[in-house]
């Protein structure tokens, strides 16, 4: 099965950095919009930010300032640079292209010590 994999969480404390990865399958990665969204425990999973083919990011408002969306073609992996983090970040990070969803992989772990 065509899977997602999501890696680069770990434990931070308010105002660290950490930088996503999710590598994708090469085949339709370069057509693709992609995003990241979050899961906070009890919470239903959230879009923090996407990636069009063309290159235009869109962030949610948490997000905004904070976080830049990136993408390597040739690695079909997008990125999630983390900035100045919050205890509110905290929660399990997937990636998935919204428009042509993937089963969804396994999401990486990010929490954010206050």
């Amino acid at each position: 099965q065509v899977q997602l994999v999501e890696s680069g969480g770990g434990l931070v404390q308010t105002g660290g950095s950490l930088t996503l990865s999710c590598v994708a399958p090469l085949r339709r990665f370069s057509a693709d919009t992609m995003a990241w969204y979050r899961q906070g425990a009890g919470k239903q999973r959230e879009l923090v930010a996407s990636l069009t083919s063309e290159g235009k990011a869109n962030y949610a408002d948490s997000a905004k300032g904070r976080f830049i969306v990136s993408r390597d073609i040739n690695k079909a992996t997008v990125y999630l640079q983390m900035n100045n983090l919050e205890p509110e970040d905290t929660g399990v990070y997937y990636c998935n292209a919204p428009m042509n969803p993937y089963q969804w992989g396994q999401g990486t772990q990010v929490t954010v010590s206050s």
